[in-house]
């Protein structure tokens, strides 16, 4: 098992420069992966000022060389698919191959998202078919309901093969979001919504790994005990650092990851 930190890209000393450090830090801890939440004004509220996660990613891999680094996650349909696409990629050869892509359809109090949740699910659906065929850097013929691509081509492939994993995040009680977490590379869901959200069990990852099957798959868990989430079947195990005095980040990190008994 692995272990991972959550952090928003919100607040004093989380800007880029301030992101870059923590990671560094973190790495030198012992912790696996850094993953930043993607948000444009974080959590629907302007109080704190938010930064690009995504640029705060890219001094993040200029500032490490073994972390993981990633979304958890990116509200893809708020973005245009290729464009995600070739940013993935460039952060993937930025980083060495150490790119992780969590993706979902975004919270609903996202001021920058519109449309009914069947229809951000769609766009979700659609743009990771996208995304996956114009990493192949083969021309890209696509009609979706949502896009349509003839045969637009970015030559530019991941350094990670067959592609960039992705992790699939979201409610795994609901069907839809299940089906979407078995047809890529890992999950990152929660339980329960946001409003009402339930812990995670070692029962569920083990139902989870068993309707996956063999083969290479994530399964990320937040909170609980690590060892037993490790037997049931899940690889990670992440713990989120809520926005906040740069102090408490700063005594996550020394901590260190768990210890598995």
């Amino acid at each position: 098992m692995r272990f991972s930190l959550t952090f928003g890209a919100v607040g004093p000393g989380r800007d880029p420069r301030g992101l870059a450090e923590l990671a560094r830090m973190a790495e030198d801890c012992g912790w696996d992966a850094v993953f930043l939440e993607d948000y444009l004004i974080y959590q629907g509220e302007a109080a704190q000022p938010a930064y690009d996660p995504w640029i705060c990613l890219a001094a993040m891999a200029c500032a490490t060389s073994t972390l993981k680094l990633g979304t958890t996650v990116t509200p893809v349909p708020r973005r245009h698919p290729w464009k995600l696409a070739a940013e993935a990629v460039a952060l993937d050869h930025l980083s060495g191959g150490r790119m992780i892509f969590g993706v979902g359809i975004g919270d609903p109090g996202d001021p920058f998202l519109t449309g009914e949740p069947r229809v951000l699910a769609e766009k979700l659906d659609e743009s990771l078919e996208v995304i996956d065929a114009l990493w192949t850097g083969e021309p890209v013929h696509y009609a979706g309901q949502h896009y349509q691509l003839d045969g637009a081509q970015m030559t530019a492939r991941p350094l990670q093969q067959p592609r960039i994993p992705i992790w699939v995040g979201g409610n795994f009680l609901v069907p839809s979001v299940r089906r979407r977490i078995l047809r890529w590379d890992g999950s990152c869901a929660y339980k329960g919504t946001t409003t009402a959200p339930q812990q995670t069990t070692p029962e569920d990852v083990r139902a989870l790994r068993a309707d996956r099957g063999q083969g290479n798959f994530d399964i990320k868990v937040s909170n609980g005990d690590p060892g037993a989430f490790a037997e049931a079947g899940a690889t990670w195990w992440g713990r989120w650092i809520a926005p906040g005095p740069l102090a408490d980040a700063h005594q996550a990190l020394r901590a260190g990851p768990p210890r598995l008994h």
